[in-house]
């Protein structure tokens, strides 16, 4: 016999489901909201970053002497300044794209040819750097006071300190990349919030212009302006981004959210992130478009049995001095006293003596020494590298967005270093990337903050001894930057005070 199952009610009926739609298919691990605090955090962050310029200017233009790569950039840029391009001298042979010596030359401009001038613009550009860390991190992680614990770490890294108060490139580079970053972040946000409000979805609708995308290609295409390193991050964040549109789609039910991307979202990445950013690459050679005599101008004039000579001289002699650029990068291999490789730059194995003049005595005649070392804070880098393992479990068991970001600007700006680990390398490779190992380690203390779970919120007790911890933390790294403060600004020291901050005989 058989046995008859009772009919369902109504309440306990399956909905129907159209047969092209998907459920809605939420992420593991969603993407933390923003905060409510948006003009108090504002005003955080503008104190944070007022500190920072204010600490990083005093004493700038000390000492007058070109330091370490100053050599190059603060002339050059200098002739930027005078002609509209670095001049084309025989002893000399110009490895990098223009942007960056043009940033130099604006302080110049304002304040004159000496260390001043050409030294302001790190300064601004490091500032702008820590700011927007700020902003990124608070983002990323749905805290205001995470966001600050980031922004505080990088305004206490003594490697930032030293590379936003000397004229190199590396600092510009920096800024560009988080800039950018950033704006990618934002976009991927917009474009979440707008799909989820378009409710369940059958397919996708257009997104038409999207300005953050759009900054971010401009600001990529600026750091590839700076140096060529930018364009790695410009690769792996483009891809990312599509992947992030992709997750959007998913989550909104798309039947086919691969397709779906590749027909809503494709040909906009290509405009802001492929074509954006090569002519604003471009535009930063217009001095070069323009000048009569820049290095290699006029090669397709004086070759002009080429290939593609359909292509305007000028650009065939762009391409082909690329070319010269690019074997003088991969083949860069003699050897320099304080040259270090990937692998060292994250215990602060081989910072960089940028000053240290001989023969300083005090009144008693007793030695003096004066020392600028470009060395990151060691408490802050030396948890560099467990910070990158927790990154990784992180991505591992829950698959969180910030992590994931985090990790995606690492292996940009530091995997790609050991492609060829037979060039020379310095210490302040590591710029661009810095940002970003200081976010790894600002996830971490998000655990030990404590974090919500399923089985409830973080327990008063548990903030307080997370909140405690990051304290604590936070008050160490501060004292070792006080603590090598004076090897970072060439402050006068005895024999004892020096060998004291000399913690590895390769800082020697």
């Amino acid at each position: 016999m058989a046995v008859l199952a009772p009919e369902r009610t109504d309440d306990e009926a399956t909905p129907a489901v159209h047969p092209r739609r998907r459920p809605r298919r939420p992420a593991r691990q969603v993407t933390p909201p923003l905060p409510t605090d948006r003009v108090l955090s504002w005003v955080l962050t503008a104190v944070l970053g007022a500190a920072t310029f204010l600490s990083r200017l005093w004493d700038l233009s000390y000492p007058g002497d070109l330091l370490f790569d100053e050599a190059y950039y603060p002339p050059e840029a200098n002739e930027v300044l005078e002609w509209g391009y670095e001049y084309n001298r025989g002893y000399t042979f110009i490895v990098h794209p223009p942007l960056g010596k043009l940033l130099i030359a604006g302080g110049i401009k304002l304040f004159g040819y000496d260390s001043f001038g050409w030294r302001f613009p790190s300064l601004v550009a490091g500032t702008v750097a820590v700011v927007v860390l700020v902003r990124l991190a608070r983002r990323l992680t749905g805290s205001t006071l995470l966001g600050l614990v980031a922004g505080l770490l990088m305004a206490l890294d003594g490697f930032a300190f030293t590379i936003g108060r000397i004229g190199l490139l590396d600092v510009f580079l920096q800024a560009f990349v988080v800039s950018a970053v950033a704006c990618l972040v934002v976009d991927r946000d917009r474009v979440r919030a707008r799909v989820r409000a378009a409710g369940a979805l059958t397919g996708g609708f257009a997104l038409g212009p999207r300005g953050w995308r759009i900054a971010a290609g401009i600001l990529f295409g600026c750091a590839a302006g700076v140096k060529w390193s930018g364009v790695y991050f410009l690769a792996f964040f483009a891809v990312l981004s599509l992947f992030w549109d992709r997750a959007a789609w998913r989550e909104a039910g798309v039947a086919s959210p691969t397709r779906t991307t590749l027909r809503r979202g494709l040909p906009g990445a290509v405009w802001a992130l492929a074509v954006l950013p090569v002519l604003t690459y471009l535009a930063t050679f217009t001095g070069w478009f323009l000048g009569e005599n820049p290095q290699g101008r006029h090669w397709a004039d004086q070759n002009p049995d080429t290939a593609f000579p359909w292509v305007p001289g000028a650009l065939r002699s762009l391409w082909h001095m690329h070319g010269e650029w690019l074997a003088f990068h991969n083949g860069l291999s003699t050897p320099h006293p304080w040259e270090s490789g990937p692998w060292s730059w994250l215990v602060d194995g081989r910072p960089i003596l940028l000053w240290n003049p001989q023969g300083l005595t005090d009144a008693d005649g007793g030695q003096v020494i004066r020392y600028i070392l470009m060395v990151g804070t060691p408490t802050l880098w030396l948890v560099f590298a467990p910070a990158m393992l927790w990154l990784l479990w992180r991505i591992a068991a829950r698959r969180d967005p910030a992590a994931i970001t985090v990790a995606v600007a690492i292996a940009a700006g530091w995997l790609t270093w050991f492609v060829n680990l037979d060039r020379t390398m310095f210490i302040f490779y590591m710029a661009p990337v810095l940002p970003f190992f200081v976010l790894a380690v600002t996830l971490a203390l998000q655990d030990v903050l404590g974090r919500p779970t399923a089985d409830g919120p973080v327990t008063p007790f548990r903030r307080q001894l997370g909140l405690g911890a990051v304290s604590l933390y936070l008050a160490v790294v501060a004292l070792t930057f006080a603590f090598f403060y004076p090897v970072l600004t060439g402050q006068p020291l005895s024999y004892a005070e020096w060998v004291q901050r000399m913690w590895f005989p390769s800082w020697f």
